[in-house]
């Protein structure tokens, strides 16, 4: 079977005629969604980037147009929205699809169909030619365009150029939950987002033994930080945090001490508990109070009401809010006054310290992450060092305490301290797999 045999022309011919801008709408997406879906589980790659450069592109690409594919018919009636939302999900119907069957070289020349060269040039004989040629430019230079593009770009592709490109995954986080993007495209996000996140704490662990390691240094692994060979000495500080003070063994605490407790009740209790151990005490008292006032006037017609699982995690996603940017857009007060007075570390563990009480506000926190990257993208590296430096402690405290992977500090050298904090270099820092005991 061919590809040409299975063209939508003549398996919905019905799209294809003179009439065809009258037809539903929504039924011709659903059929065009269809055809891709069957020819992407039955067709070889090559097969299916043919088809869809039959389908979308073939007609347009030519210098002189003289017919409007088929396609582009069923929307001409100013409905380049529609057409837009086609494109896209029938785009990630076939990246979904050959992500899960790892043939992901093939979505790099589905991205490459688009380097049309002839889309400035007018068409004399067929005026509405122009229109398809504009939405099809539009849809080049649209973040649409870029997002499909993060799919097809190798691992190590995806971290150059901007600085902000080293945090993707976050992106990846907001496409996943947008209802406005097509399923498929969500589903394409999750998939990705996760294997980024695995990259990260296999290349963690990995730098760890081998810095360790008496080996040369030319079979070190590769830092997946920017922070240089610090970040050793910085794991340490986080992984002794560790025994019956631990952050986890507080946060189960906290829990179990808060039930039945009334809203008004337990906004004092997460008062105490974020800022619990903060060593800084000016800043504390700083913070507490700025923080005390915002959370004391939300929900104050709430403040008598029993706190319920759904109180709860509105209650932790408003403490994110506090902490990161408020209205989604512009950083917040406390973030600002935190990263400024170079407090990353501290601002880190208050966030999660507030995962480890409510991990379902784990997602809730990586979309606030990603406003706040794209609001300071905008920005020059050299001006944000410092969102930089949070970000950089923030991915690699969550990799140790919120993913998977177990770290522990082991003593291996004798120190005449009795506080490990102030000889770090006679510990070692080894990591495991945590079991899943549900399993």
């Amino acid at each position: 079977m061919t590809a040409n045999s299975l063209s939508i022309s003549q398996e919905y011919p019905h799209c294809m005629t003179s009439n065809s801008r009258h037809v539903n709408v929504q039924i011709a997406q659903e059929e065009v969604y269809t055809f891709f879906i069957k020819i992407v589980n039955t067709m070889l790659p090559e097969e299916v980037l043919r088809e869809f450069k039959v389908f979308f592109i073939d007609g347009l690409d030519l210098q002189y147009s003289h017919f409007i594919p088929g396609i582009y018919k069923i929307f001409l009636n100013d409905k380049e929205h529609d057409f837009r939302n086609t494109l896209k999900r029938c785009i990630y119907i076939i990246i979904n699809t050959w992500k899960t069957n790892r043939k992901d070289k093939y979505i790099q020349e589905l991205v490459n169909l688009f380097a049309i060269k002839n889309l400035k040039f007018k068409s004399n004989h067929v005026p509405a030619i122009n229109i398809c040629k504009s939405w099809l430019e539009n849809f080049i230079n649209s973040k649409d365009y870029q997002e499909i593009k993060l799919f097809a770009a190798k691992h190590d592709e995806l971290h150059k150029g901007h600085w902000a490109n080293r945090y993707t995954s976050y992106f990846l986080v907001a496409q996943s939950v947008n209802e406005n993007n097509p399923r498929e495209q969500q589903e394409a996000a999750r998939k990705l987002y996760r294997q980024i996140k695995d990259k990260y704490k296999f290349e963690l662990a990995m730098y760890i033994a081998r810095s360790q390691s008496a080996v040369s240094s030319t079979t070190r692994y590769k830092n997946p930080s920017v922070l240089g060979d610090n970040v050793l000495r910085l794991i340490k500080a986080i992984v002794l945090k560790k025994g019956a003070f631990s952050h986890e063994n507080i946060a189960n605490i906290f829990i179990k001490q808060t039930q039945g407790q009334t809203l008004e009740q337990f906004k004092a209790s997460i008062e105490k508990y974020l800022f619990f151990s903060v060593d800084n005490q000016e800043l504390v008292k700083t913070l507490r109070q700025q923080f005390a006032e915002i959370l004391s006037l939300w929900k104050k017609d709430y403040n008598q009401e029993l706190i319920t699982k759904e109180l709860f995690l509105r209650t932790c996603n408003r403490v994110i809010d506090c902490f990161t940017t408020e209205k989604g857009k512009e950083p917040s007060f406390l973030f600002i006054l935190l990263l400024t007075q170079g407090h990353s570390l501290t601002l880190v563990i208050i966030l999660l310290k507030t995962i480890l009480i409510c991990r379902n506000s784990r997602r809730h926190l990586e979309i606030k992450i990603a406003h706040l990257i794209r609001y300071y993208e905008k920005y020059p590296e050299d001006e944000c060092k410092w969102v930089i430096n949070f970000m950089e402690i923030f991915n690699i405290t969550f990799a140790i305490y919120a993913e998977n992977v177990e770290y522990n500090l082991i003593k291996i050298e004798e120190d005449q301290s009795s506080n490990p904090q102030l000889n770090l270099d006679a510990y070692r820092v080894f990591s495991q797999m945590k079991v899943d005991r549900q399993k």
